[in-house]
């Protein structure tokens, strides 16, 4: 038989305004929202429980977080301050096993099935990972625990801030049906209320749905929902987990227009995305262009290049291309954005010696025509 797995979920509370409220004391046990600023378009990132009270949340655009809490303080992200913190939460999290499946720099999965510490109680390993972290950090996390990561995930998220919940395998089933869909990890919104629409309210409610039923409504995630409604989910804790995408992007504070302005702004969000890239060791070959206009439409362009983009230094036509068929020049544009994706590892990139597609015209090497990259 196999063992039952022991799962950890960890999360910090209000991580990047609680990396504020401890290196600037002055902010504490006040309304701190981090993200765009109130006259800007930007939008929330998080914000502190002092905010969250007055109904302010992450993705909220900072005007009407400001509308919600005038005496709110509004701060810009230190990305580089938080990257900091969460290498110190990872050495933690090896400190006791090596399975770590990080999902974001505030949160990740640990598989702690074949830990000896604390005799192997999963419990008691997620509240010494949580003091050591107030002790290394001075800051505070919530954690979860179960036999597996769809309940590990839910489990942090009920008792927050500083939470601890346990699940236990006799317990998963008969909690999962008396669980909202609006509370399940990975419904959102838009499914949740689909759910709602067909009378599906709780867990129990899909449960009595057939797997044939619920691939019908839902596609392929169909056959998600049967499983974890049930108390089951079998993904492992991927210590690898793969990167699939890399993207930036930015909203402008005035609608731009002019085509000559949005190519150069692509161009720069090209060069950081590469950059990020670049930093973690891989190319990529799929470049997809994203475009909200001033009316919220949004559109996305995306091509697979022939060759990596490595080092690339003139993609002035390769953006060009992507705009092809696009009302760029003709309407106001307020976002912008830049994805890579189809990544290669840059060691075996290296291994085959690829010509780089946008190498200048006075190097030796092969040249490319870009009329692939129209629409068909």
């Amino acid at each position: 038989m196999t063992a039952t797995r022991k799962i950890i979920h960890i999360d910090m509370d209000a991580f990047f305004a609680a990396v504020e409220q401890r290196d600037f004391p002055e902010y504490r046990n006040k309304p701190i929202i981090v993200g765009g600023m109130p006259d800007s378009r930007g939008v929330v990132a998080t914000c502190s429980y002092e905010a969250r009270r007055y109904g302010i949340h992450s993705a909220m655009s900072s005007a009407r977080a400001y509308r919600l809490c005038p005496q709110a303080i509004f701060v810009k992200p230190r990305f580089q301050a938080y990257q900091e913190v969460s290498l110190i939460i990872r050495k933690i999290f090896a400190e006791y096993t090596e399975l770590i499946e990080p999902l974001s720099m505030d949160e990740a999965y640990l598989d702690v099935t074949g830990a000896t510490d604390y005799q192997g109680s999963a419990s008691l390993i997620a509240k010494a990972i949580k003091a050591d972290i107030k002790k290394k950090t001075q800051l505070i996390a919530s954690a979860g625990v179960s036999y597996n990561k769809f309940l590990a995930k839910i489990a942090s998220d009920l008792d927050k801030p500083d939470g601890f919940y346990l699940i236990t395998p006799e317990q998963g089933a008969n909690f999962v049906e008396r669980l909202p869909v609006c509370k399940f990890h990975g419904i959102g919104k838009v499914t949740a209320s689909k759910m709602q629409a067909l009378g599906i309210h709780t867990g129990s409610d899909l449960k009595k749905l057939s797997m044939e039923t619920l691939q019908e409504y839902f596609g392929a995630s169909g056959l998600h929902y049967y499983t974890i409604c049930r108390g089951v989910d079998n993904r492992p804790v991927n210590s690898h987990r793969a990167i699939k995408s890399i993207g930036v992007e930015t909203t402008f504070q005035q609608d731009i227009t002019i085509r000559q302005d949005i190519l150069q702004q692509l161009q720069g969000l090209l060069e950081n995305a590469l950059k990020k890239a670049s930093a973690k060791q891989l190319n990529a070959r799929t470049l997809t262009v994203k475009i909200k206009y001033h009316d919220f439409v949004q559109i996305t362009r995306s091509r697979t290049l022939p060759c990596n983009l490595v080092g690339a230094t003139n993609t002035l036509d390769i953006l060009e291309n992507l705009l092809i068929n696009t009302d760029i020049g003709e309407r106001a544009v307020r976002l912008l954005g830049i994805t890579l994706s189809t990544f290669e590892n840059q060691a075996v990139s290296y291994r085959f010696q690829q010509m780089d597609l946008f190498q200048d015209g006075n190097n030796s090497g092969v040249s490319f025509d870009l009329d692939f990259l129209k629409d068909n």
